[in-house]
Parts: C-alpha cells; structure tokens; sequence
C-alpha cells in the first residue's frame, strides 16, 4: 500500500499542537507518540476486528492461536483464510461473530469490494465509506484504521470513549461532549487532530 500524500508530519503537527494551552503542558509531559504506517491494510482491519472490545491481553492471545491455524505462523492472503473453516477460527477463540466478520473481510478484499491500493487518492471520510461496507466495521473501526494503519493527520474519533472522557478532563466540563461539541473544541488543533487524540487517551490515563 503507497505512502499516502495526507500522511503524518509529526514534527509538523507537534509546532502547531505546542501552541495550544491545553496540549502545550501534555506534550511536554508525555512527549513525541510514535505513528509507524501498517503497509498490510487486510492484516491492519483483521486485528481490529479481533481486538473490538476485550482487553489486550485477552486479544493477544486470541490473535497468536488464530496465527497458528497457518504455516510457519505468517499472517495468510484473504484466500487463505477463507479456506479456513469457521469452527477451526472457533477453537481459535474467536466468537462466531467475529469469525464472521473476518471471513466476511476476506471475501471482500477478494472480490474486490476493499480496494486498499485506492486509499492514496481517498479521502478518510471515503475510505470510513468504503470499510463499513465490511460486516463488524464501522466508524470507531475505521477512525482507528484510518489513524493507526494510514496515520491520517485529521482524525478525530468522537464516537471513542475514552476520548470524551478526555475532552471532559482536559477541559474541566461538567459531562462528556457531544460530538458536535467535540468538534468545535477540537478546531484549534487542525489538522492534526489524530496527535491530539492520542495526547487526549494519555489525559485518560493519567491520575
């Protein structure tokens, strides 16, 4: 998958962010993430998808059993894992859902409904459009795949929880935002609201 030309400029986005009165002190404390680009968008939305809501630890374990179902343990094409039966993605701990859902993943990288050589040329609200056609992907899937995987520099996950709960933190407000809310506290930091996001997770996480 081609680097895309809306990738991140991390040193770019951290002079801008530096002038916000709220991030200023959290980038000093916390420092520089790292943003390093999935180039296997198939393997990228297959974890997501095996990582949807259970703990780390319990999906690491899911995704090495579901690594031993193939040779030498190398993470398969779509074809491959379409040859897999479902029990046997079962008895990697996977739920009948989510087994469903990466087959259904599979199938449409296959056919060619998920064209990831296009997501150079696509915007992020093209390519949010283009992944939830995938059975078990929507937005937050997306927003994750378009800041983890491309390293789009504009995202702003709205629908995470963890990130309202940040908005609420950082800027002392009585409840978790709207959206809408969200959006508009969130202006001073385009177009690099995906640095953001993750300095926002970091205020979750803080005492």
């Amino acid at each position: 998958m081609p680097a895309s030309p809306q990738a991140l400029n991390l040193s770019k986005a951290l002079r801008h962010l530096r002038r916000d009165p709220h991030l200023a002190p959290l980038i000093a404390a916390y420092g520089a993430p790292q943003f390093r680009p999935k180039p296997n968008a198939f393997r990228a939305l297959t974890e997501s998808i095996v990582y949807q809501q259970i703990s780390g630890s319990a999906a690491d374990a899911i995704f090495n059993r579901f690594l031993d179902l193939f040779p030498k343990r190398r993470f398969p094409k779509p074809a491959e894992l379409l040859a897999i039966p479902l029990p046997r993605l079962r008895v990697a701990g996977l739920s009948i859902q989510k087994a469903t859902y990466i087959l259904d993943l599979a199938a449409k990288f296959l056919d060619g409904t998920i064209q990831p050589h296009r997501f150079p040329q696509m915007t992020d609200e093209e390519i949010s459009d283009h992944l939830i056609q995938v059975k078990g992907i929507g937005p937050w899937t997306a927003d994750m795949f378009l800041m983890f995987a491309l390293n789009r520099p504009d995202v702003l996950p709205v629908g995470d929880l963890a990130i309202r709960q940040g908005f609420k933190k950082l800027f002392r407000l009585r409840k978790e935002p709207a959206p809408e809310r969200m959006q508009i506290l969130a202006g001073p930091w385009r177009p690099y609201r995906t640095v953001a996001s993750w300095y926002l997770w970091r205020v979750v996480d803080s005492p």
